[in-house]
């Protein structure tokens, strides 16, 4: 509960900046990247080319991340709970992925109505560092609505449905 409530206001608040701008900055994702995320995640293209991270097999390969259904990405052992909401077609925008990476297994708990746990234990407490993540991982996706080009405003991210 207290975690829908949560996320509610932050969608709804007019205020937020990330709001207003959509994605969040790239650059300072980046950062936030390459101090926690490494750790486990690796972003590898197609050809193999390790273009971040240092080649973590923990987590899965986040190339295209934005833009695929949750839980899809090939040969990575996900958890029941993360299959589950996959299954739903849930697809990877803004306001999943932010409320995602924040409280891992809450959101999927919250999404899918079952219990169970994610296998990310890490939790980005702060919201603008979640948007930051966004921003950088949408510049690894061929999703074309990922993220708006310089200077467009950004479409309307959707809640996923309950």
């Amino acid at each position: 509960m207290r975690f829908g409530m949560i996320a509610a206001v932050a969608l709804l608040a007019p205020g937020a900046s990330w709001a207003q701008d959509g994605t969040g900055d790239a650059a300072a994702g980046e950062e936030h990247f390459n101090r926690q995320c490494i750790s486990c995640h690796v972003v590898q293209n197609e050809a193999g080319e390790v273009l971040a991270g240092r080649n973590a097999k923990v987590g899965p390969n986040l190339y295209g991340v934005v833009g695929r259904v949750a839980g899809s990405y090939p040969d990575f052992a996900y958890s029941d709970l993360m299959m589950t909401y996959g299954a739903t077609g849930a697809v990877w925008e803004e306001a999943n992925f932010t409320a995602y990476i924040q409280d891992p297994t809450g959101y999927l708990r919250e999404a899918t109505g079952e219990s169970g746990r994610s296998k990310m234990a890490y939790q980005v407490r702060d919201e603008q560092e979640a948007h930051d993540l966004y921003a950088y991982m949408a510049t690894f996706s061929s999703d074309a609505a990922a993220a708006p080009a310089e200077g467009e405003a950004p479409a309307e991210a959707e809640a996923p449905s309950q």
